[in-house]
């Protein structure tokens, strides 16, 4: 009698534990039944059986939801991609992102644009008689001179860049009068804007003026705005309207009205960093507009190049020419182009094929990818700028990489706007990719800015400073050091300290 009622015990606790509250109930009556009440099921902790002996079996566990079922690794299902999120949320607002950003985007930007060169200019230097390597390393030489200068601006401090605003605001504008002077001023193009260094060295003044205004315009509106003038209109438009217009006015005598347009972006992205009122904005952009349609009205040639956005056609006398080939270039490059160095429009066809329209040899030769992946490293880049632009507390600092940004993003999309066919053909090169020596060097001065300034922020000083101090070992931090996410270093306390 006894084995039998353990034997009903035992069934009644394997059936609890299968069919939940309701067999445990069934189980709890069987086991009456047969053995006079000897087991019962507790619905808290989990059924049980307890014979009539005096001996127990242990309950199982409730068993789990099956929504929280670990995974293989021991890690819930649904929670990885949210943890994944959160750590790519953390990693981005470390203070140094930025520092990374600019630095890795410029430096990735300028090599792939010297491999471009060397693989875009080839036949250009055999047609012109020249060696196949010439144009590449006239370009290796800038982009060297042009990290000399960049490591310099990271280096010097803010004061000493708003020092060098007025002088180099003064060298640019005598340069550009130079220009106008016979025998000194270069043609190129049609555009009379270099200056012959000798050789075969020219250099573009014009280029220069871009990082002349970024940093006097940036110092102008410091100084008003420490003194809280900028609530006025007037201290607003004087005087960086005159000087800007007479860099543009400058400009425009040599009749290089890409440039003029870049520095028109710059004016504006320093008026609107300073708060300018929407309607002074919307009267000097509505003023800048009516100038810049005269100006294309009264040449033929700039008429041509705005009748050519969209063309699948040369049209009447190859007018469109440069921009149907450049479409070409694209489309024949496919998802992962033709190959490094096995482009066709570069064999004539394309006018200006490592300078203006490199982007297009580019999605000829990479395809997709490789065009793709130049617009995301100028995306990060100008991201970062903004970044550095935003949360910086001095009003220099501000305005400078908000210029700074406003010039490379604006001339990026001018560029490759003008190779998709979306805007008139400019003649400005694509940032730090293009050929030119005059374009590179101020370019990556002012990259150095933005690196200077995203290192002074004071989150970035710390971060830098401890990862100054961290010495870890293979990869690994030190033993008690825990990272927080501003990269702090914090001692781990000892486990009864509160």
């Amino acid at each position: 009698m006894t084995a039998r009622s353990a034997d009903a015990g035992r069934a009644g606790k394997n059936s609890s534990a299968r069919s939940g509250g309701n067999s445990s109930a069934r189980s709890r009556g069987k086991s009456s039944a047969g053995s006079g009440g000897g087991a019962s099921a507790r619905s808290g902790g989990g059924p049980s059986a307890r014979p009539r002996g005096g001996s127990s079996v242990p309950a199982r566990p409730p068993r789990r939801p099956a929504t929280a079922r670990p995974a293989r690794g021991g890690r819930p299902v649904a929670g990885g991609p949210r943890r994944l999120l959160n750590r790519l949320q953390r990693a981005w607002d470390r203070p140094l992102t930025a520092y990374y950003l600019i630095l890795g985007g410029s430096l990735l930007i300028t090599v792939l644009g010297l491999v471009m060169v060397y693989s875009a200019s080839q036949i250009k230097a055999l047609q012109s008689g020249l060696a196949p390597s010439f144009f590449f390393r006239k370009q290796l030489l800038a982009a060297v001179l042009g990290g000399g200068l960049l490591l310099i601006a990271t280096r010097m401090p803010v004061r000493l860049h708003r020092t060098l605003a007025y002088p180099l605001l003064a060298v640019s504008v005598f340069l550009m009068c130079l220009v106008q002077i016979p025998g000194i001023g270069v043609a190129v193009n049609g555009n009379q804007n270099w200056i012959n260094l000798g050789g075969p060295f020219q250099m573009q003044p014009s280029e220069f003026a871009k990082l002349a205004l970024v940093l006097w315009g940036a110092d102008l509106l410091a100084r008003k705005h420490d003194k809280k003038l900028l609530v006025q209109w007037k201290h607003l438009l004087v005087p960086l309207i005159p000087v800007a217009f007479l860099l543009l006015g400058l400009i425009m005598l040599g009749g290089d009205m890409g440039t003029a347009i870049i520095l028109t972006a710059i004016l504006f992205g320093l008026l609107w960093l300073a708060g300018a009122p929407t309607r002074l904005f919307v009267g000097v952009l509505g003023t800048a507009m009516v100038i810049g349609a005269l100006l294309i009205k009264t040449s033929a040639n700039r008429m041509s190049r705005l009748a050519c956005i969209g063309a699948t056609d040369p049209g009447p006398g190859d007018q469109c020419w440069q921009a149907v080939h450049g479409i070409y270039a694209l489309a024949s490059g496919g998802f992962f182009g033709s190959g490094l160095g096995a482009s066709m429009e570069k064999w004539g066809e394309l006018p200006e094929p490592h300078t203006d329209f490199i982007f297009a040899i580019t999605g000829e030769e990479l395809g997709l990818a490789g065009t793709l992946s130049v617009l995301a490293l100028f995306a990060a880049l100008g991201y970062a700028g903004i970044r550095v632009a935003g949360r910086t507390e001095d009003p220099f600092v501000r305005y400078a990489a908000g210029g700074v940004t406003t010039w490379i993003t604006a001339q990026a999309v001018v560029n490759i706007g003008a190779v998709l066919g979306l805007l008139p053909i400019a003649g400005v090169p694509l940032p730090l990719f293009s050929y030119g020596g005059s374009a590179l060097l101020p370019t990556m001065f002012a990259v150095g800015l933005l690196i200077a300034f995203a290192r002074d922020e004071p989150a970035a000083r710390a971060a830098l400073a401890a990862l100054a101090t961290r010495k870890p070992v293979f990869g690994r931090k030190p033993a008690g050091v825990r990272w927080k996410t501003m990269r702090r270093r914090v001692k781990k306390r000892p486990s009864g300290e509160r």
